[in-house]
């Protein structure tokens, strides 16, 4: 896990399904969870998930708050 990493879970929007346009980091933990039972995704999208169902199931989403207050744009430079 990388800061990029945890840049992209407070920027990144879920692609498609029920939850389409909502930030990674606000997304539901039962929507995570059934990603967790029935499989996650391949590619960057899977892995993030799966860090934000991690972050979830151990009650540490709080971790991401300053990120929330101050979000960077993915990809840009400092």
């Amino acid at each position: 896990m990388t800061p990029e990493t945890l840049e992209k879970l407070v920027s990144m929007k879920m692609p498609y399904g029920k939850y389409a346009g909502r930030l990674l980091c606000d997304l539901p933990g039962n929507y995570l969870a059934w990603f967790a039972r029935e499989g996650f995704p391949k590619g960057q999208l899977g892995e993030l998930l799966e860090l934000m169902h991690t972050l979830d199931h151990n009650a540490l989403t709080h971790l991401l708050d300053p990120l929330k207050k101050h979000p960077k744009s993915v990809g840009s430079s400092p």
